[in-house]
């Protein structure tokens, strides 16, 4: 009998100065991953019950609700800019983020407008470290961004410091200056927004937790768990240092894209799905399970890992990509 195995973010003075303010620099067209060395206040989770993902978002403490829909359309000539009533789950990076999303079209898959904010504490180093990593992407050149402490932006993106946080604001192809407009909005929406919980939990997703502190090096400061829009479980754990996320593409082209790490000189196979590899120049690994679905599990920074630790991992996740 054949076994099938799975695995598996107060105003600033100076806020609204200038609509110019954009400087050519080297720098990506998205947002890269750099290590946050500022931890946050305390180590110590919030003594709050943890909120769960099943909880509706209330609409104030959104800045997708905030925000001026009208801005939004006009700047980016869209339709529309409907706030998804669905949470996306977080943008596991470092920095990691938590993400609102606002519809900019009508249909099954409509362009989106994601405004994020990052969950640690963040500082002007941070935020120039975040850009000096773009720069070294060699993506589209990025711009300085005259909005809250200061920024950076492309004709995609734009991401700025205010209040000790990152906010990254990306979506469909505009201009630096469009997307420094539609930070200023966010920026204005900033003062009172509730802080989310550091820990937000689905405990199914504990079954990996003990694997996941030997695979960081440390226990999560953070937890984001969640599920994808379409609803397959996200798990995440957060560090100052370091990240590990596991989820799910759904996707027609699931062996076509597995391709790249199955021909990796640095793959090695694990026993699991219909196939499966870890990359132990890096630790990402990926499964196949069927045609259309692949899991992703990623440590951040990529680094080497003992693949024998993420076959662990993987093999601690299962069950919960499996029913």
């Amino acid at each position: 009998m054949r076994i099938r195995r799975v695995v598996i973010t107060g105003l600033a003075a100076g806020l609204l100065a200038g609509c110019g303010g954009l400087k050519p620099e080297n720098a990506p067209s998205a947002p890269p991953l750099v290590s946050v060395s500022t931890p946050p206040d305390s180590e110590t989770p919030s003594q709050t019950p943890s909120a769960t993902p099943s909880e509706p978002a209330k609409a104030a403490d959104t800045l997708c609700v905030r925000m001026n829909a009208t801005l939004v359309r006009s700047t980016l000539a869209v339709p529309v800019a409907n706030v998804q009533p669905k949470t996306p789950p977080a943008d596991f990076g470092i920095p990691t983020y938590d993400v609102c999303q606002l519809e900019l079209g009508i249909g099954p898959n409509p362009p989106v407008l994601n405004v994020e904010t990052s969950v640690l504490p963040a500082t002007k180093a941070i935020l120039a470290a975040t850009q000096k990593a773009y720069a070294a992407t060699k993506g589209e050149p990025a711009k300085p961004a005259v909005v809250g402490e200061g920024g950076y932006g492309t004709s995609t993106f734009v991401v700025f410091l205010l209040a000790g946080k990152l906010y990254k604001i990306a979506g469909p192809k505009a201009t630096p200056a469009k997307y420094v407009e539609i930070a200023r909005d966010v920026a204005l929406q900033q003062p009172g927004q509730l802080v989310p919980e550091w820990r937000i939990t689905r405990p199914e997703c504990d079954r990996g937790s003990a694997v996941a502190e030997k695979v960081m090096g440390a226990a999560a400061m953070i937890r984001r768990d969640g599920q994808t829009l379409s609803g397959d479980p996200v798990c995440g754990w957060v560090n100052s240092t370091s990240v590990l996320s596991s989820t799910v593409r759904r996707t027609p082209n699931a062996k076509a894209l597995m391709a790249p790490i199955r021909t990796a000189a640095t793959a090695q196979s694990v026993p699991l799905g219909d196939e499966g590899y870890v990359d132990t120049a890096t630790g990402r690994t990926m499964i196949r399970v069927g045609d259309d679905k692949l899991i992703d599990l990623v440590p951040l920074p990529a680094r080497a890992i003992n693949p024998d630790l993420m076959t662990q991992f993987a093999l601690a996740m299962s069950p919960l990509y499996t029913r």
